[in-house]
């Protein structure tokens, strides 16, 4: 298990990917379209090559909410060799389940927790991890 990333939450996806690449040099590494309409873009520090998400909601998700100043850390994506035991781990820790783990061919490959403090966890299958 280790940390991958943390995603914060744009108002503006445009704005806020010029911002971080003219302005503080970070790299578009991938980008991509959420079930739900929103879209995240992968940005990292060439020096350090820690990872910064930005995600973007359009009005009418589940997950766009009226932006505050403060609230828009998103979540923290964790890349986990096995998801099924690395949820039992964390809720074991204290962390609880928010919905179903989303499976391919039955194996699950992405789940979203809540830590004790109510931050949001992605746990992301990656083989070796």
């Amino acid at each position: 298990m280790y940390l991958d990333y943390s995603g914060i939450r744009v108002k503006d996806l445009g704005e806020s990917t010029k911002f971080y690449t003219k302005g503080l040099g970070l790299k578009e590494r991938r980008r991509g379209t959420m079930w739900h309409g929103g879209i995240w873009v992968l940005l990292e520090d060439p020096k350090s090559h820690q990872r910064l998400e930005l995600n973007w909601y359009p009005r009418g998700s589940k997950y766009c909410s009226r932006y505050s100043v403060g609230e828009g850390h998103d979540h923290i994506g964790i890349r986990v060799p096995n998801v099924s035991l690395a949820v039992k781990r964390l809720v074991k820790a204290g962390a609880k389940l928010i919905g179903k783990p989303w499976e391919d061919k039955g194996v699950p490959v992405v789940a979203y927790l809540r830590d004790p403090n109510g931050l949001w966890l992605e746990l992301i299958l990656t083989k070796g991890a």
